[in-house]
């Protein structure tokens, strides 16, 4: 996988944008709130340091092209509003896994489509891919709604995935595919 630690993606609204030293208090404040975290497969931070901890290892496995995290940012402010990403990837099947998550006060507002937009093209175009999965929860219906516009189809569905801080939830599966995402445009 090439290197992905200079990825910089534009919208008419958006900066996407690898995390850098000094991200740590906006991130921090994403992370450790409990209704963004809400549908996380994880509990909300409780420590700064964590936030440090997520840029120091993105500033090593970015240029190695191990995952691609993006902060997004208003184009007009400096602090982040959420972040999207690539993981997971499997080169020989060209695919990869997509997480997002969108700070409470930014809801309501078409970034996280606009976000998605960008690093979907991204994904499909210059990287290549064939194929993108995200899971979700199902009680998340603003995601799904957001995979729904962007041409993602549910595939699948699996009780009890995922334990986090003892609450029990299951994954809505999706996927999208190269072509349907290029026949949509």
């Amino acid at each position: 996988m090439q290197a992905l630690d200079d990825v910089v993606l534009r919208t008419e609204r958006l900066v996407l944008r690898p995390l850098r030293r000094g991200d740590e208090e906006s991130l921090f404040a994403l992370y450790s709130d409990p209704v963004f975290m809400r549908y996380w497969n994880t509990p909300p931070w409780s420590a700064l340091a964590e936030a440090g901890k997520v840029i120091e290892e993105d500033l090593a496995a970015m240029p190695a092209g191990r995952y691609l995290r993006l902060g997004i940012q208003a184009a007009d402010a400096d602090a982040l509003i959420g972040t999207c990403s690539l993981f997971a990837f499997h080169e020989p099947s060209r695919r990869a896994e997509l997480g997002y998550g969108l700070a409470p006060a930014a809801w309501g507002h078409g970034y996280m489509t606009e976000a998605l937009s960008a690093l979907l093209e991204f994904a499909f175009g210059p990287l290549g891919l064939n194929r993108i999965e995200a899971d979700i929860d199902p009680g998340n219906e603003a995601s799904a709604r957001v995979l729904a516009r962007l041409g993602f189809v549910q595939e699948g569905y699996f009780r009890e995935r995922w334990i986090v801080a003892g609450q029990v939830s299951h994954s809505a599966m999706y996927g999208l595919l190269r072509a349907d995402w290029e026949g949509r445009r």
